[in-house]
């Protein structure tokens, strides 16, 4: 038991240094060509903590979704070891051991799904790109 733990401790250590943060792309118009890309990314940095600071957040709830999907795997899992421990006569132990077993599974599949790089909040990314717009920058999309 103590192996599953290490194992799930540096699994969700690992989803959380995978997350990392989006960035809008911009397209190289008259603008951006007259202020370098050293400029636009202050831009960029700016805009985005200005977006923070008016309650929009980058993220649309990984850790949450994380989090769920181990609490529905270990749900799951509880159900279909009981039914698993029901059938061979020990629902009790079928059940601990589904349960452990989903949990782990569920965990696993909420680190790989959080780790894809996703959209930002749209909240956010519509900030952030109105920000840019108005100091004459382009985004063409999010990476």
């Amino acid at each position: 038991m103590k192996l599953v733990t290490i194992v799930m401790i540096g699994l969700m250590v690992l989803g959380v240094s995978a997350c990392s943060s989006m960035k809008p792309i911009l397209y190289p118009n008259p603008h951006f060509q007259s202020v370098g890309k050293e400029v636009a990314d202050q831009d960029i940095e700016a805009c985005k903590q200005m977006a923070e600071s008016s309650g929009a957040n980058e993220s649309g709830g990984k850790a949450g979704n994380v989090a769920t999907s181990t609490a529905m795997g270990a749900g799951v899992g509880a159900a279909s070891g009981a039914v698993g421990g029901a059938i061979y006569g020990a629902a009790g132990q079928g059940s601990i051991i589904g349960a452990a077993s989903g949990a782990v599974a569920g965990l696993l599949r909420g680190i790989l799904f959080s780790a894809r790089p996703s959209q930002p909040n749209q909240a956010y990314a519509n900030f952030v790109a109105r920000c840019l717009q108005d100091k004459g920058y382009e985004v063409t999309g999010w990476q």
